[in-house]
């Protein structure tokens, strides 16, 4: 049987990628690989290898383009050393093998602004939605309910009914293009994921359950494949269950 290699992407700002590869380790993946994006432009290892791409949490470039924008554009028409290839050829023929790519939180970002999601109709690379500022004005770290759309392709999700997760971001906001892409998000049952109530019942507008005031409620969406997924909830950062002893702490 044929080993499950996963890839966590490192470097220029991201973190959490030891707690994300860890996550990976539980879920059963038999490699788990922690690769710094130089590492990939210098052709030093391969996207190739690998059947699942991590996209953690973090500051990319220190948002100083806005959240994950300038990484965006390096995947977008940075050069792998050697082939000459870019990043992104390599992404999309990630994508055509069926492979797997989740994003969180600054993954999120940097997924949606290189358009890998919701890249409707397989049009991948162009972007229809953004993550932008909170509506709060301040950085929200906090717990928040997401409500799960059974009806998604997602893999991610599927037989799940909510999650309650951390959220900690600046820049957490979804936004689509406009109202059309809003209305075919909704058609397609893209939208995985909503900000809700504590009983996962229906998605909520209300702060701080909506932490970021996130049009529809929006906290995660995936593309048509249910391949790709990205959420603002930094599951990396709960994958384990803690309970805490009576000893007096």
């Amino acid at each position: 049987m044929k080993k499950v290699k996963a890839l966590i992407l490192a470097g220029n700002g991201i973190n959490c990628e030891m707690e994300m590869a860890h996550a990976c380790k539980l879920g059963g993946a038999d490699v788990v690989d922690i690769v710094y994006i130089y590492d990939l432009l210098s052709g030093g290892v391969i996207l190739d290898d690998y059947h699942f791409l991590n996209l953690p949490g973090g500051f990319l470039d220190g948002d100083d383009l806005g959240s994950a924008k300038a990484m965006a554009h390096r995947l977008k028409y940075a050069r792998i050393a050697g082939s000459g290839e870019r990043l992104e050829e390599g992404i999309l023929r990630f994508i055509r093998e069926g492979k797997l790519i989740l994003g969180v939180c600054n993954g999120f970002q940097l997924m949606v602004k290189s358009g890998l999601i919701p890249g409707m109709g397989k049009s991948y690379g162009h972007q229809t939605v953004t993550l932008t500022f909170n509506d709060s004005g301040r950085f929200e770290d906090r717990w928040v309910y997401l409500k799960v759309n059974p009806d998604s392709p997602s893999i991610f999700t599927r037989g799940l009914k909510g999650l309650y997760l951390p959220v900690r971001h600046g820049e957490g906001k979804f936004i689509p293009r406009d109202e059309e892409v809003l209305a075919e998000l909704a058609r397609k049952n893209l939208i995985a994921l909503q900000y809700s109530d504590p009983e996962y019942r229906a998605p909520t507008m209300e702060y701080p359950l909506n932490p970021n005031g996130a049009v529809s409620a929006i906290a995660g969406i995936c593309d048509e494949t249910g391949r790709l997924f990205g959420l603002m909830g930094r599951i990396c950062r709960c994958a384990l269950a803690t309970a805490i002893s009576d000893v007096g702490v």
